[in-house]
This record gives C-alpha cells, structure tokens and sequence, in this order.
C-alpha cells in the first residue's frame, strides 16, 4: 500500500446536493473518475483551499489543512499557503502576460523568479516559446505552460482538472507521458479529475470512483475493473455485460445459470439454488468459435450464437455487439492479431464463448460502499 500523504474527510452541501468525500492519496497518480456532476471538481476545491467544507479534516503529513467538527481546535489555512498547484481545464494563463511571466507569476518577489521560471519552461521543452502570449500557443503548448505555472512554488500537492480533454490525441497522450515522468521525478501528490476511461488507463496508479458526490470505491485501476464494489461502479466505468441470472444447480467446480433461456457455468461462488445473481464478462472474454476448427478448453463452455448488429474496428481493436437468442445484447472485443484473420459483418451469425472464468460474480445484495 502507498504510504498516505494526503486526507481527505470532509463534507460539503450545496442546496440539495452533498458532497461527502472519505481518501487517503499518497505519492502516485490518483485518478478521481466519475460522471459530470459527481463532485470532482468541489472535491479539488475544498483541497486547495477554494472551496470551504462545512465540516472534516483535510491534513497533509503533519500540516492541517481544514479542520472543523472534529476532536481539535479549528483550521482552515488559505489557499496560497496550502503548498497546492492546481491546473484548470481551460489553463485559466493570463492573457496580457508572456509564457515566461506567467510561469514566473507564482515566483513573485524571489529574486530567482526568471533563471527559475526558464528551467521549468526547458523541463517542459518549452523555453522556445518564453517571450509568447498565450494567443499565439497551440493548445498543448498553453496546458504545459500551465502545469509548469503550477509546478513553479514547488507543491506538495498537483490538482488536475480534466486538464486534457480539449487536446488531440497526439498531444495528449505525450503530455500523459510527460505528466507521468514529472509525478515520479517530484515524488509529489497528484490528483488527475477525469470521466474519460483512456486518461484513466493511460495515467492512473489508483482511482477513486465518484457518484452523487460519494466515493464508491478506491483502489489500483486493474484490481477496481476486475472486482468493482458495487452496481453504481460498473455504470460509471461503463462496465458492459452485466446480466441478471438465476442459479439453478451447484456443485464443487461451478455454478450454473439460466440467464433468460441461455445456461451458463461460472466458477463456484457461495449461492443457493433459485437465487438471483448479477454476473458481467468483460467483452475481451468473449471468445469467437471459428466454426470449422476444433473446440480447445478457452471456448468449450458457454457457447451461444446471435446476429451481429454492430461492429466498430479502431486501431487494431474490433468491437461488435450482438444480440442472442434470449433478447439480449453481448458485447464482444477482440484485437486483429487475437485471432488467424475473420471477416464480421452486420447480419452474420456467430458463435461466442462467455469464457467461464471469466465470468464475475457481483452478488445479488450489493449496497454502496465507501473504500479507502
């Protein structure tokens, strides 16, 4: 476990909606995922110092931050003397200053501001734009001119606010690298706020997922896909898949299912027959059977067939959603070089395998958790 830097309780209420935030962040990348709404942003705000909680404990190492209805007298130190950089969405440069003063503009009053600024503008591979207003900067340009800004009074902590969702790919995927590159040299907190699953891949160590102003669930971004907390976990990560069966017999090396007229073999889980269980499959764990070559143990079990109503190829990655016999849609995701070359097209019928173990138990009484 990362050793924790960074607490966050506390709890914020705007008129009739409550932001009640429970997280521990240590040195790494935490990504706070969730839909527009959720309370990402407010949640940035109460750490740096913008927004006021009207109760917990914000601390950071030793330092407290905020302090209010808690064992303690109270605190609620100002935003410039948090140590916090916070980079917003749409770069918020100031418009009548150059890059290099606005990189300098955090460094007023130390004599070192300039010779300071001009090594974070080369740490960015920025410094042939120094003597630039921010109107003549591309985009990817102004975001790098704003991490440096931020970067500038050394913080213990980083705030990023959806801080690349307006660049083209290219540029953001080199500025992820470089975000990435910059967290393990500084060896700081960083806060990447995103509801763009690729960011969350590209760049996160751990996530915190957020809804309706609550984290759902906090941990290492592989281990929250493969065992998400709750419901709510699998629509904010837009988690595919999910299936509601009931179990109709149980023996000592599965679990088997009617899924609306459809049987399916899971791994054994504690059930009991006639219950109702909510399963998913990732669509990368359903398996093609190629019709004409024999069936090896990955496709042996849970075969079903469907019409193909859609398909969307990308990069090398295939996406086709069909829909089965019983109603339903499946989703199924495979990369070119996963498979000897096939042609899908819409209408055709094909046979997939819901590999079994690869199918995941959700339970049936799952309630929001909050986890740290």
């Amino acid at each position: 476990m990362t050793k924790t830097d960074l607490k966050v309780k506390a709890e914020k209420s705007f008129n009739d909606f409550c932001i009640q935030v429970n997280l521990s962040v240590g040195k790494e990348i935490m990504v706070l995922f969730g839909p527009s709404g959720a309370g990402k942003t407010q949640t940035l705000n109460m750490i740096a110092g913008l927004t006021t909680p009207n109760n917990g404990e914000i601390t950071f190492n030793n330092t407290t931050f905020y302090r209010n209805g808690m064992e303690g007298p109270k605190v609620n130190i100002p935003a410039r003397n948090r140590g916090v950089g916070y980079v917003f969405q749409d770069y918020a440069l100031f418009p009548h200053l150059s890059a290099l003063q606005n990189v300098s503009f955090p460094l007023h009053g130390d004599d070192n501001a300039k010779t300071k600024a001009i090594t974070l503008l080369k740490k960015m591979n920025l410094s042939h734009v120094a003597d630039l207003y921010p109107k003549e900067l591309s985009g990817g340009q102004q975001q790098r001119i704003s991490i440096a800004r931020a970067l500038a009074s050394k913080p213990n902590i980083l705030l990023l606010d959806e801080p690349f969702s307006a660049l083209d790919i290219s540029v953001k995927e080199y500025l992820q690298k470089e975000l990435k590159e910059l967290q393990l040299e500084l060896g700081i907190v960083v806060i990447y706020v995103t509801h763009n699953i690729e960011d969350l891949f590209a760049i996160g160590d751990r996530i915190s997922v957020m809804h309706d102003g609550q984290i759902q669930q906090v941990g290492p971004v592989s281990e929250v896909f493969l065992n998400p907390a709750n419901e709510t976990v699998l629509n904010v990560l837009g988690i595919q898949n999910v299936f509601t069966c009931k179990v109709i017999d149980i023996s000592s090396d599965r679990v088997l299912m009617n899924w609306d007229g459809i049987k399916l073999e899971t791994p054994p889980f504690n059930t009991k027959i006639g219950n109702s269980v909510r399963i998913y499959i990732y669509p990368q764990d359903v398996k093609i059977v190629y019709p004409d070559r024999p069936l090896t143990r990955a496709v042996k079990y849970n075969q079903v067939t469907g019409n193909v109503v859609s398909r969307k190829s990308m990069a090398g990655d295939n996406t086709i959603r069909m829909q089965l016999s019983n109603g339903h849609d499946l989703h199924v995701k495979y990369h070119n070089h996963s498979y000897i070359p096939i042609t899908v097209s819409l209408g055709d019928k094909l046979t997939v395998s819901l590999r079994k173990d690869g199918l995941i138990n959700l339970g049936s009484d799952n309630v929001a958790k909050t986890y740290t």
